[in-house]
């Protein structure tokens, strides 16, 4: 099974607005990718959805367990300075590569323009899904 880490931002837009971000959850729960997370990445959407999207406490729980069922949490050994530009962007970097994800998957303008890290190539949603003949 293909490992993918998620941006923050994909499990913000699946969880308040459905669309490809909602699709990817569900292939993890579906289990046709294997999701990897960490407790920063899921700390960080679970901020957004209170802060910025007014998710009331009940549903920000209920969204916490959610991520942390259909994903491989991890805990990563190392920390990373490399997106100067926004350093929450290095969590996601540190948990690919302390999963070994084969994708990282994101709308984030700051790590698309990187490309790849570690050797794992980070990719829109869209992209990701068009690769669909390398997840059977």
């Amino acid at each position: 099974m293909i490992g993918v880490t998620l941006d923050s931002n994909i499990y913000i837009s699946g969880l308040e607005f459905g669309g490809i971000g909602l699709r990817l959850l569900n292939m993890g729960r579906a289990g046709i990718i294997r999701i990897d997370v960490s407790a920063a990445i899921i700390d960080e959407v679970i901020r957004v959805l209170r802060d910025d999207f007014r998710w009331e406490g009940y549903r920000l729980h209920f969204a916490r367990e959610k991520l942390a069922k259909i994903g491989n949490v991890v805990v990563p050994r190392q920390s990373l300075q490399v997106i100067d530009e926004d350093p929450d962007d290095d969590r996601i970097l540190e948990c690919a590569v302390e999963a070994r994800s084969e994708y990282i998957v994101t709308f984030d303008k700051d790590l698309l323009r990187q490309r790849e890290y570690a050797a794992i190539p980070i990719i829109t949603p869209a992209d990701f899904l068009q690769r669909g003949i390398e997840l059977a």
